[in-house]
């Protein structure tokens, strides 16, 4: 069950707030959270439920061992960590390690096929810092278990994110209460996030699988203009789609008195590498600083020790998103281009004008995702070569140009949705809505009636449509 189906909108989602409406003690409601969680995560099978379980139950006897027995608190630390990365690493890595091994020694000769649990990315390290807090005394351990298991199985959020602290919404769960302003923002958030990604996020995706196929021999052969054209919309796809899933698990807390932290602040219009990565999925971002980063000795030992501890985090960062070589290629890439802005580059970008270095910026990620894309390596060579035409293949046909005809008003408004224009727009209005009568009814009557709107259309987008997960969903 994913959040862009007429199943989870019309069906589950509105069963859970009335649930929430209905029960008014927040043991209550937590309680019917946590069936719909169970009952949501269970959906793509019952195994993966049970591994959820057992990985959170591991977390809460760890955590709570690590606060009775405090002079052996390190240890139980480390045995719990050391457990659920062993448990991620075999379902998310045996395959990937095995492969590796197979293409230099010959052997094993069979790679067993381990299917990856939805979400397991996100909810280990949700557990995983839960545990280390309350090692560092920032929150006391969950004495219930079952509300731990609430916060692991959370189902706005514990399959894509973003990655939630437990010590960020431990006072919402216990308190379980939402204003009506909160509810309204909630429902506004989560029908713009359906609107970004029904329609958005998956017609950005179309013309980019057009352009960007898996075949070597077809790449060689799509013209650079479909080839810019591809890597432009995957760009607006990967944001459009994975900000769409965190802004729809957002405003479902918000609905339900739990307040999730923003993921992402318009990284497209960043100016810097390092800009972009403080805009950027901002919770894997702070959860690699605070708990591998900083522990590793950060910036306090030396140029020589921070550019290693970057290596190490970056290349940790790429293998966190997927079990291949171009994901590992992909995080040293970016932790390459941050050594750079900062060990090299530093003085000459700083006397650049902003507007060329939001440019060289904008580039720069577009080809990291053009590396995140292609799992096959060779695949990023040959669509950076046959950008430039170094193929033969030509710059411009006919095929290219109807694409781009027929979706111009998509990719238009697509490019808005990234940027904080609109967002801008609305605090112009609300500075000046009350002293103007004319904008006290446009923002009003606006305000009331778009999340109607939205979801219509999202419903009119996603009648028929096919299964079409978050490109997350993966990780």
């Amino acid at each position: 069950m994913v959040f862009s189906s007429m199943l989870f909108v019309f069906f589950f989602l509105a069963l859970n707030l009335l649930s929430q409406i209905i029960l008014k003690e927040a043991r209550e409601k937590n309680i019917a959270m946590l069936v719909f969680s169970l009952v949501f995560y269970s959906w793509a099978g019952p195994k993966y439920l049970v591994l959820l379980v057992g990985m959170t139950f591991i977390c809460w006897i760890g955590a709570m061992l690590v606060e009775k027995y405090r002079g052996k608190s390190k240890v139980f630390l480390i045995i719990t960590v050391a457990l659920c990365l062993a448990i991620l690493g075999v379902f998310k890595y045996t395959g990937f390690f095995l492969g590796t091994i197979q293409a230099i020694f010959g052997v094993p000769k069979l790679i067993p096929e381990i299917l990856l649990p939805v979400g397991i990315s996100f909810y280990t390290f949700q557990l995983l810092s839960y545990v280390i807090d309350v090692y560092r005394g920032e929150v006391y351990p969950q004495r219930k278990f079952w509300l731990l298991l609430l916060y692991a199985s959370l189902f706005h959020q514990c399959i894509a994110g973003p990655i939630v602290r437990y010590k960020d919404i431990h006072s919402d769960l216990m308190r379980r209460q939402a204003t009506r302003a909160e509810i309204s923002a909630g429902i506004s958030r989560f029908t713009t996030g359906l609107v970004k990604k029904v329609i958005l996020a998956n017609g950005c995706a179309a013309i980019a699988d057009t352009f960007l196929v898996m075949d070597k021999a077809q790449m060689k052969g799509t013209p650079s203009l479909g080839i810019i054209l591809g890597v432009v919309t995957f760009t607006l796809h990967i944001y459009l789609d994975f900000s769409a899933y965190s802004d729809m698990a957002i405003g479902m807390g918000l609905m339900c008195g739990l307040h999730y932290k923003e993921n992402f602040n318009y990284p497209y219009i960043s100016s810097s590498i390092t800009e972009f990565w403080r805009r950027w999925h901002i919770s894997l971002s702070t959860f690699f600083r605070d708990y591998v980063y900083i522990p590793l000795g950060g910036n306090r030992k030396g140029e020589r020790r921070q550019i290693i501890n970057l290596v190490i985090v970056w290349g940790l960062t790429g293998l966190w998103h997927g079990a291949s070589w171009n994901f590992v290629l992909w995080g040293l890439y970016y932790c390459l281009l941050l050594c750079l802005e900062k060990f090299v580059l530093a003085d000459r970008l700083a006397r650049l004008p902003r507007w060329s270095k939001h440019i060289i910026t904008l580039i720069l990620v577009m080809f990291g995702w053009s590396i995140f894309k292609f799992t096959n390596v060779g695949l990023v060579f040959i669509s950076l070569i046959g950008t430039f035409g170094l193929f033969g293949n030509g710059f411009y046909t006919a095929a290219v140009g109807l694409h781009f005809r027929n979706n111009v008003f998509l990719l238009i408004v697509s490019i808005l949705a990234c940027t904080p224009l609109l967002r801008g727009i609305k605090e112009w209005i609300l500075e000046r809505y009350e002293k103007n009568a004319i904008l006290f009814w446009i923002y009003s009557a606006w305000d009331l009636v778009h999340p109607v709107i939205f979801l219509i259309l999202a419903a009119l987008a996603m009648v028929g449509d096919s299964y079409n997960p978050f490109i997350y969903f993966r990780f």
